[in-house]
């Protein structure tokens, strides 16, 4: 149970003073069980007129942040300490009637699922579907847990990790046709197979660190992507298929939602001249100090940094 401190800094700069609109920043850490807020703070410079806190509608902290002032920088820095409580896989109980796939959510969750079981990428001739069923045996279907534990794990060892600093996400079709994406890339890839089988799923934007130095992790150089799906008897499980991993060990939630556009870290406008805006720089740093040792000062801390211009 490791405290992570996360530093999560975003910057722009402009040619000449610009106005700022209206900005909306997710960058707090979600409260639950298995993370618990410690303390968390937000400094924006210039000051903004108004800042508001709001809830949406998945349960995400968002700021709304208004200017009433010019300046040629924005700068956003989020910092939060979090008790961070992993899930191992061992601990993920799945229901009896769910524990073999095909199964069906019972009528009580389902209302509640079916937005997050509706695709939203075209699929014509079936070929992720086929994909996602090569993992599901013909004559015996498959152990539901396993499954997904395969699929997250083939993703990490048969695909290519490329950051790219293009905002937005590559299709599903080009991301298992080329063998190669981003992190969310990777998250709606799952998320889409998934959904073909039947199983509710989430995207989820937030924080990657490593548990130990022999425990190497890909991603995370700025904000990190992955998916939760819905397993009956331990509800929302994260699934990270760009390192293979099962359960949230090394993964801090911020932001959950049916599509990854409502999980952008920072969103919002600008007026002023044409080609004014210079470049955006994203700095995120997380430490963290195994539970074993926080008692001890001189205990060594570990941590990562990064520097780069758009989410992995």
């Amino acid at each position: 149970m490791p405290t992570v401190s996360i530093d999560h800094v975003t910057r722009y700069r402009y040619r000449r003073d610009v106005a700022f609109g209206e900005h909306r920043i997710l960058v707090r850490p979600r409260e639950s069980y298995d993370q618990r807020l410690l303390s968390a703070s937000l400094d924006i410079d210039p000051a903004p007129s108004s800042l508001r806190w709001l809830q949406d509608v998945f349960g995400n902290a968002v700021a709304i942040a208004c200017f009433d002032r010019r300046a040629a920088a924005l700068e956003i820095r989020g910092h939060a300490e979090v008790d961070h409580r992993p899930t191992a896989p061992a601990a993920i109980a799945v229901e009896p009637y769910a524990a073999h796939y095909p199964f069906t959510y019972s009528a009580e969750d389902m209302p509640d699922l079916l937005r997050s079981i509706e695709r939203k990428y075209p699929d014509q001739d079936r070929v992720l579907d086929s994909w996602a069923r090569s993992f599901i045996s013909a004559d015996l279907g498959a152990d539901t847990l396993d499954l997904l534990t395969r699929m997250t794990r083939s993703i990490r060892a048969d695909f290519d990790y490329n950051r790219r600093e293009d905002k937005g996400i590559q299709p599903p079709l080009t991301t298992l046709k080329t063998r190669s994406g981003t992190c969310r890339d990777y998250a709606v890839l799952m998320m889409e197979a998934v959904r073909a089988l039947g199983f509710a799923a989430r995207f989820v934007s937030g924080y990657l660190y490593q548990p130990s130095k022999a425990d190497a992790r890909i991603g995370g150089h700025s904000t990190h992507a992955w998916l939760r799906v819905f397993l009956p008897g331990s509800g929302w499980i994260e699934f990270d298929p760009t390192n293979g991993i099962v359960g949230n060990q090394g993964l801090v939630r911020v932001a959950v939602a049916r599509d990854p556009v409502q999980a952008t870290p920072l969103s919002g406008t600008w007026r002023g001249v044409r080609g004014s805006q210079i470049d955006m720089d994203v700095e995120v740093e997380i430490q963290h100090l195994p539970a074993a040792s926080q008692n001890d000062p001189a205990a060594e801390i570990g941590g990562q940094t990064a520097r780069k211009t758009a989410p992995c």
